[in-house]
């Protein structure tokens, strides 16, 4: 995460806390805790153990408890980057897991019930199952379930996720906080909670601005670029939650096209001229955003595009063709990885070894080839790289199974065949930087969607195109 995105975190977590919030800082808790320094120095972490624990107390009602809790999440919000990170190991310590004891006599309980047909009436089974249950539960667990009844609270759930996640990787004592706030956030955000809501340029100021803040594969450049992405040859669809309804969860942009796209450069041309939209046949999926960081790994997108299909299918019949045109960001890093005998063996990798040589930036004479004469005008790396890059996307594996690049992951793991490779597709910065400026299509098929969508999750199968196998043969 970079520092300007940190920045807007940090800035948007404070904002939107809720004055009913504020007004609850009188709620009973340590008395010294009015007094914690913002780097939780000297006896800080024993007053703030003894408010967590306040937090959990069984007295009082649960009015109580949130108004406790919410006293908390004010004052974390208020530390510094030093006292926050102690704040959450404190949480992510054992003794905020589960209680040992308590598990240990509630399973004596149910084996007890349960042995020999002890429970003569159901209803006692019933009762040892549910107390196991309960017992099995983390005690962070239990103070983090009390946001949910306060205004905005699981966005205050959402970003703390999203904090310890930034965080894990040089602090992996936070892993036990980051899988229960997992595990949480998992089972409140079941895709049947979710609402599918179509983005316009007359939608509120406030998502507007979110759109651009969000927008995480071609940056929003002005209000007039978004003003292009939300015209009547486009649509923009967002998921939303009941307790977070103005925040996008994650959210597609969609082009309505004659043909299959192959520049992204075009798409958001803010001169080119409208489509036809009768004769307009294909809808490219050209951005997919995740809107919320503390929702990683929580996968709803396969649904958000069905669903976006669905409803487009519904509003446009002539529409024949749904694709994307993705990004493709890891090529130049793995291609930068290749040594160069393992580069003869691929696809393209013999000649793009020569270019380099040719232009002194290879490993000397390790290609024993020389470059190929193109036409007049033609790229000498266009065949190379295309060739590469089919390769990388149709063959390289995570683990032996998946595909290596992420975003081919995502489509393929959704049913989606690896369509088209693109030249020159997206010539931005990040275009170059990631792939040489390529793009990729993929392309859903919608009678085939579940069967490659099994084949892929059980085999590691990928669906390619006529195109793209003669590129990698």
């Amino acid at each position: 995460m970079s520092n300007a995105t940190v920045s807007l975190f940090d800035k948007a977590l404070k904002s939107w806390l809720p004055k009913s919030w504020r007004g609850q800082e009188g709620a009973a808790v340590p008395s010294a805790a009015s007094t914690l320094s913002p780097n939780l120095d000297g006896k800080d972490m024993d007053t703030l153990r003894q408010w967590i624990d306040s937090c959990l107390a069984k007295d009082g009602c649960q009015v109580t408890a949130r108004t406790r809790a919410a006293t908390l999440g004010t004052h974390f919000l208020n530390l510094s980057d030093l006292g926050r990170l102690r704040f959450l190991r404190l949480l992510a310590e054992n003794d905020y897991g589960v209680e040992e004891d308590k598990v240990q006599a509630a399973i004596l309980a149910w084996q007890q019930c349960t042995a020999n047909g002890a429970c003569v009436e159901p209803e006692n089974k019933v009762t040892a199952e549910q107390a196991l249950r309960q017992a099995l539960e983390p005690r962070r667990i239990k103070l983090l379930k009390q946001f949910n009844g306060l205004q905005s609270g699981v966005k205050f759930l959402v970003d703390l996720r999203a904090e310890v996640l930034r965080l894990l990787k040089k602090h992996p004592e936070l892993a036990p906080l980051e899988v229960d706030l997992k595990s949480l956030l998992s089972s409140w955000f079941d895709i049947g909670l979710l609402q599918l809501e179509q983005i316009g340029w007359h939608s509120s100021a406030e998502t507007l601005e979110k759109l651009i803040v969000y927008e995480a594969v071609h940056t929003i450049k002005s209000w007039n670029d978004l003003k292009n992405r939300l015209d009547s040859d486009r649509r923009c669809f967002a998921f939303f939650h009941p307790s977070m309804p103005k925040e996008p969860l994650i959210f597609v942009e969609v082009a309505l096209v004659n043909g299959i796209a192959d520049s992204v450069q075009k798409l958001l041309d803010e001169e080119a001229p409208l489509e036809d939209l009768s004769k307009a046949d294909t809808a490219i999926f050209y951005s997919i955003s995740n809107a919320q960081m503390g929702l990683a790994g929580i996968s709803f997108g396969n649904f958000l595009i069905k669903q976006v299909v669905q409803q487009l299918r519904e509003e446009f019949a002539t529409l024949k063709y749904f694709a994307t045109l993705s990004p493709i960001p890891g090529f130049n890093r793995w291609l930068s990885q290749q040594a160069p005998e393992a580069l003869m063996a691929l696809p393209g990798g013999k000649e793009w070894l020569a270019l380099l040589d040719a232009e002194g930036a290879g490993a000397g004479k390790a290609s024993k080839a020389k470059p190929k004469k193109v036409a007049k005008g033609e790229d000498p790396k266009k065949e190379a790289l295309l060739r590469l890059v089919a390769h990388y996307l149709g063959v390289e594996k995570r683990g032996g199974k998946t595909a290596k690049d992420p975003v081919a992951h995502f489509h393929l793991s959704n049913g989606a065949q690896l369509f088209q490779i693109n030249w020159q597709a997206d010539t931005s910065d990040k275009g170059k930087k990631e792939a040489a400026s390529m793009m990729v299509n993929y392309l859903y098929e919608l009678p085939k969607i579940e069967a490659r969508s099994q084949q892929y999750s059980e085999r590691g199968s990928i669906a390619l195109s006529r195109k793209v196998q003669k590129l990698i043969k």
